[in-house]
């Protein structure tokens, strides 16, 4: 697979956790985390259930505030920054149940990124923004469908459209995805990860990808870290950490 995964030796990590803590009372979702990903590296983020990757997706997003540790995106500190301010840097998110807005039709909600672009300096003509969208639709297979309403798409459908709504942004860095394969058509998945792969390909996106989809993460990830209880427990190939004695135990309990 050819991807823009090689970057320079002094090139910091595209995305970089330091230390991250979260708390929710006495419940430590995130105990620790120290993760450093390369620009144009598709990474898996794979654990049991209740081990914190949606917690740390939800940190690296700005919805939650840490407690303690810092996030660094292409070496700028930015775990103080807000969801709206961290999305303009660069950095994507998607959820595991798509957020659409039903009233609105699947064009007007993939432009809405496009339209908070337009808020800020530099941006770029409304002209390209439609064409933007127009492509990233036709990229999930959802261009003919751009003026049917949200709320008429199948789960699957919704996914796509999310997906296309989150690489909108601009200029996108650093894409964020939750689950994005789970309950969804075996062709939409397919769709789903050529969509990965042809972004990471021609623009080196960034992605760091939660999934239980072991066959997906297999073809897509070029390395996985696995989290239990809060903490990274192993880093490497998908080969390399299902053989590893912790992971094992911490999947299996044994």
């Amino acid at each position: 697979m050819t991807t823009g995964a090689a970057a320079g030796a002094a090139e910091p990590p595209a995305l970089e956790t330091r230390g991250v803590v979260k708390r929710f009372g006495g419940v430590v979702a995130v105990d620790g985390l120290s993760l450093a990903i390369r620009r144009g590296e598709i990474r898996g983020l794979i654990g049991p259930n209740g081990s914190g990757k949606t917690t740390t997706i939800n940190t690296l997003s700005g919805l939650h505030r840490l407690d303690a540790g810092e996030i660094h995106l292409a070496g700028r500190r930015v775990d103080r920054l807000r969801p709206h301010e961290i999305a303009a840097r660069g950095v994507a998110r998607t959820f595991q149940i798509p957020k659409l807005f039903g009233n609105m039709t699947v064009l007007e909600n993939v432009l809405l990124p496009g339209q908070a672009e337009r808020a800020r300096a530099g941006a770029r003509p409304m002209a390209e923004i439609e064409e933007s969208a127009r492509r990233l639709l036709a990229l999930v297979a959802m261009e003919r469908h751009r003026h049917a309403l949200a709320r008429q798409l199948s789960g699957g459908q919704a996914m796509l459209v999310q997906i296309a709504r989150a690489l909108m942004i601009h200029p996108l860095q650093v894409a964020l995805m939750d689950e994005p394969f789970a309950g969804v058509h075996p062709t939409i998945r397919e769709v789903i990860m050529g969509a990965i792969l042809q972004m990471n390909r021609d623009h080196a996106v960034t992605f760091l990808i939660v999934s239980h989809e072991m066959a997906e993460v297999r073809r897509l990830c070029h390395r996985v870290s696995v989290m239990h209880d809060g903490r990274l427990i192993a880093e490497g190939s998908l080969d390399q950490v299902a053989n590893d004695p912790v992971v094992l135990e911490a999947y299996l309990g044994r």
